[in-house]
């Protein structure tokens, strides 16, 4: 193999929290890994389970989902449906045969613009070191990995 491989991974951030404090982030020149694509959501409540399967089936080999802090949420409790949809994602996600990992909830207010990158830079290692999903994969499903309980 040549190269170090480098995860493709898709960001679904809350445009109140967590999309904001990775916009200060990129205004205060803090440097993170570019290998993240970041998709704005107006609620990190909103982030339907079949977007995150989309992105896996379409290439991704992790997904970041960001959010408000519990209890800061701009549409008061949009983010506890998050966290009870990332633990239920995770588990389909285990089914399928793909690390569950591979799926990670952070949460990032609008002024934490060092915890953001500091995110991306550890899921992006962590990413790294588990290495790409199976080529050839079109749907998560047929997936063959081990899977890190």
């Amino acid at each position: 193999m040549t190269g170090t491989f480098e995860p493709k991974i898709v960001g679904l951030f809350c445009t109140w929290c967590t999309y904001t404090g990775a916009d200060l982030a990129g205004t205060s020149r803090i440097k993170y890994p570019p290998n993240i694509r970041g998709i704005r959501v107006m609620c990190s409540g909103r982030v339907d389970p079949q977007f995150v399967l989309d992105a896996f089936a379409h290439g991704a080999d992790g997904v970041l989902v960001g959010g408000c802090h519990p209890g800061a949420c701009h549409y008061q409790e949009g983010n506890y449906k998050t966290l009870r949809r990332v633990t239920l994602l995770k588990k389909v996600l285990a089914q399928m045969s793909l690390n569950p990992d591979r799926l990670r909830l952070a949460w990032v207010s609008a002024s934490e613009a060092q915890k953001f990158a500091q995110t991306v830079i550890e899921f992006t290692e962590f990413v790294r070191e588990l290495g790409p999903i199976p080529k050839g994969v079109e749907d998560p499903a047929v997936a063959k990995e081990e899977v890190h309980a």
